[in-house]
């Protein structure tokens, strides 16, 4: 029998939502998601352990913004909810805290709906990063305009999902985003980087992304030079541009300690000037 959250999905296809869902050991994916996410770790061995630092990046950069101010996030290609989201954890230091999160697959959309019944400081909406001009326009319409203000600071939430938009038009879509927010508001990113896999044989390199190219949303690396860009105009908070388990880590040892490479990804956090 169809489960509630699989009514009307296309199964067939593999999600990078759901994929990143499986290498993280969640249970919210289907065999082709499976199939998919194997070649990737075949390829890549290393990848669920990469998912985990991403994940404990997020927790982090949501405390620092906490603590620098912020009470509203919009987390767009948040993913399928999984233990530690985003209101959460700011929830946690202030229950005013409000958030938005944003996602194309419908598992997730569904999920998160599902979570955050009843709670009037988060919810969530189906929209594309690669359409920016419609997802603000449903930013600004109920129920979103209910939890966010964009005339107030925001943190722009785009962890590990910026590699899903391959090429130039990632740079003008995120633009379009920091446009709208008010001055003060903060980006947090981290995206996969040529650096980071440098050691990746072309073989297997062309085994992950040839299994990516089966989703909708095919991956593209970027260098830190072309990562950098996003923040342009921005002020780049400590310690800058780092390998994901460097940045500001805490007392919990997380994957790749001594090794932070490993980690293939690279993450900041910028604030556009406030005036």
């Amino acid at each position: 029998m169809e489960s509630d959250w699989a009514r009307g999905v296309d199964i067939d296809t593999p999600s990078a939502a759901r994929m990143y869902d499986y290498y993280l050991g969640g249970g919210h994916n289907f065999a082709a998601d499976r199939q998919a996410a194997d070649a990737v770790i075949a390829a890549i061995p290393d990848l669920p352990r990469i998912a985990q630092a991403n994940r404990a990046f997020l927790r982090r950069a949501v405390r620092f913004l906490v603590a620098s101010g912020v009470r509203q996030f919009v987390d767009v290609g948040s993913g399928i909810p999984t233990v530690g989201n985003v209101h959460e954890i700011a929830q946690q230091l202030d229950p005013a805290a409000a958030t938005v999160y944003i996602d194309l697959d419908p598992i997730a959309v569904t999920h998160s709906r599902q979570l955050l019944a009843g709670d009037p400081r988060a919810t969530v909406l189906r929209a594309d990063l690669r359409e920016p001009d419609e997802l603000l326009a449903r930013l600004r319409e109920e129920p979103a305009a209910g939890v966010v203000d964009l005339d107030q600071p925001v943190a722009v939430l785009l962890v590990s999902v910026l590699h899903f938009v391959p090429g130039e038009e990632a740079y003008p879509h995120v633009a379009a985003l920091l446009d709208a927010v008010a001055p003060g508001s903060w980006l947090a990113v981290s995206h996969s980087s040529v650096e980071g896999f440098a050691g990746l044989g072309k073989d297997d390199f062309d085994s992950a992304e040839e299994a990516y190219k089966k989703t909708t949303t095919p991956v593209g690396l970027r260098t830190r030079a072309e990562i950098e860009r996003f923040f342009a105009g921005l002020a780049v908070a400590d310690p800058g541009l780092v390998w994901v388990p460097e940045w500001r880590p805490d007392e919990t040892v997380g994957p790749f300690a001594g090794e932070p490479w490993r980690s293939g990804m690279l993450a900041a956090v910028g604030q556009k000037p406030a005036t």
